[in-house]
């Protein structure tokens, strides 16, 4: 526990943005924080305008999992907590590593660990990469379908619109051009 007390206050000493890790006497020498995760997604859901990353106070005992389902409900993203993944971010080199992070690893306790500069490590929250549409339903299928579709009309119709317009103007040249005045 002294330990955890020495890091915490090691790592909030180089956190300039008030975002910290605080020390709790839990008789389970637990300990609570925020963490910063960062979006990046793919398929659209509503996030607020320019809403690309999330500070979130959780528990050292709070696993990947419940990080996901919080960041959802903060959000109230309905979309079910298997279609995400968290993953750890790592900047060496001039390189960016991603690394999924198993259910079962402790966010907190990485960020910590990690300390406080992001290019150690920061959180990405992404799409569950494995099974791409395996992990939708067949009704949420069916609306991509639907919406899809309702896309490709409306872009069929721009581009008639716009070709119907073009024609008009060639034949009005045209007829310019083969009056005689």
């Amino acid at each position: 526990m002294y330990w955890y007390l020495i890091v915490c206050s090691t790592f909030n000493s180089h956190f300039d943005n008030r975002v910290y890790i605080s020390y709790l006497q839990n008789k389970d020498g637990s300990y609570t924080g925020f963490i910063k995760v960062h979006f990046q997604l793919v398929r659209p859901i509503s996030l607020p305008p320019s809403q690309s990353l999330c500070h979130l106070h959780i528990s050292s005992q709070t696993r990947v999992r419940e990080v996901i389902e919080a960041l959802l409900n903060k959000f109230t993203v309905v979309d079910n907590p298997a279609k995400f993944a968290l993953f750890e971010r790592v900047e060496r080199h001039s390189q960016v590593y991603m690394r999924k992070l198993p259910d079962d690893e402790f966010p907190l306790y990485l960020r910590l660990c990690a300390g406080p500069s992001e290019k150690v490590l920061s959180l990405v929250l992404k799409e569950n990469e494995t099974g791409e549409w395996d992990a939708f339903s067949s009704p949420e299928l069916c609306n991509f379908l639907r919406i899809l579709k309702r896309e490709e009309e409306e872009h069929v119709r721009q581009i008639v619109k716009r070709y119907s317009l073009a024609r008009d103007t060639i034949k009005q040249a045209v007829a310019r051009i083969t009056t005689p005045s």
